[in-house]
């Protein structure tokens, strides 16, 4: 790669080459605040070198807080045909997460945050459907802010070169350390390709789940940047028993904390929190598939060592799982749906999970033996 002039031009080439793979007169929506310009900047001119054309959408939390606490409750339900005809018919989408306020909703009551919620699922069915399709390419990834920084307990500079660590950008060849990362994740998901049953024990936790004819899926960055997990969903009733998280579930910037859930027949029948207990309640009552479960997942970034209060980095932590409470995503053959996907996170560096009753993982990894 030749010398690149700044850091987010190398962050803007891998998520256009590596990440969406633009092509001739494809449509790519680039949505962030004013925070992330630098990078919406060169994404902007590495998108028109391609032949693409882009699509640039600039959010504010201070006016998402607005509708959220001031639209009347017809609006709060309306779905805009112009945001539906763009979802259609867009070919590529890079999210970019550089908040100002890193809880600007903690103050609006959740019932409102609901019934937008609901609204929005159409618009989240049909990225499922296309993202399913193969018809649709797209990303979410960080670019750091103070913000960020404060919340996740790093100082400014921190929290910019873990982001870019994390992110790989400081290799030489970010593209190529990424194709090493997808190797490693893709014997891990050959081999729980062949598994029916999962078995996740340690002191405070002991869930049954079952995958026969469910897909394993790799996130090796494509769609989320910095990627490092592999994930599927369970078959919906079979989740039995009980799992403790370890660290804050985040929804729209409201924390729950110490977070457990005890299943019978793949849907929560008891949920618990030291904190939020009350909003993780209303959150499950969303729909019916708020109940249940669409994602169960292995971290595997083990550059990531820190939790941030960044779900994009914390769901990839090296020896941690993950569960996501709602829809299931399409290609790995899960059925459940729901207006919210909710990742908790769990460590796993004292635990153990078995497949088919035998010990596959010890300690926060895959035992080498086996893959």
């Amino acid at each position: 790669m030749s010398q690149l002039s700044s850091i987010e031009e190398k962050f803007a080439l891998l998520l256009v080459d590596y990440c969406i793979g633009v092509k001739r007169l494809s449509e790519i929506q680039v949505s962030g605040t004013i925070n992330a310009m630098p990078l919406i900047n060169e994404l902007f001119k590495k998108i028109v070198d391609r032949g693409g054309y882009p699509r640039i959408v600039i959010t504010n939390e201070e006016l998402s807080e607005y509708f959220y606490r001031y639209a009347s409750k017809e609006l709060l339900e309306y779905v805009s045909p112009i945001d539906k005809y763009v979802m259609e018919n867009i070919n590529g989408l890079i999210r970019i997460l550089a908040p100002s306020h890193s809880k600007h909703l903690i103050g609006v009551d959740p019932e409102r945050i609901k019934i937008a919620t609901l609204a929005g699922k159409v618009i989240s069915d049909i990225m499922l459907k296309r993202d399913a399709m193969g018809t649709l390419k797209w990303t979410i990834t960080v670019y750091p802010t103070n913000a960020m920084a404060q919340e996740a307990g790093f100082s400014p500079i921190e929290w910019k070169n873990f982001v870019y660590s994390a992110l790989k950008l400081y290799s030489s060849d970010p593209i190529e350390e990424w194709k090493k990362q997808a190797l490693m994740q893709e014997k891990i998901t050959k081999l729980l390709n062949k598994v029916d049953e999962l078995l996740v024990l340690s002191d405070d936790t002991e869930l049954f789940m079952k995958f026969a004819g469910r897909t394993w899926i790799s996130d090796d960055g494509k769609n989320n940047m910095p990627g490092g997990e592999v994930f599927s969903a369970p078959i919906e009733d079979s989740i039995e028993g009980y799992i403790t998280f370890t660290y804050p579930a985040i929804w729209r910037g409201v924390e729950v904390e110490n977070v457990k859930l005890k299943f019978k027949s793949g849907t929560v029948i008891e949920a618990n929190a030291s904190k939020g207990e009350d909003f993780l309640k209303k959150m499950i009552s969303t729909d019916e598939g708020s109940k249940r479960v669409g994602e169960f997942a292995f971290g595997l970034n083990y550059d990531i060592t820190r939790f941030t209060k960044e779900i994009l980095f914390d769901e990839k932590i090296g020896g941690t799982i993950h569960m996501a409470l709602g829809a299931a995503y399409l290609q790995t053959g899960g059925k459940n749906t729901s207006s919210i996907h909710w990742d908790i996170v769990k460590d796993m560096r004292k635990g153990i999970i078995k497949a088919d009753k035998e010990k596959i993982y010890e300690n926060g990894r895959f035992i080498e033996s086996v893959i």
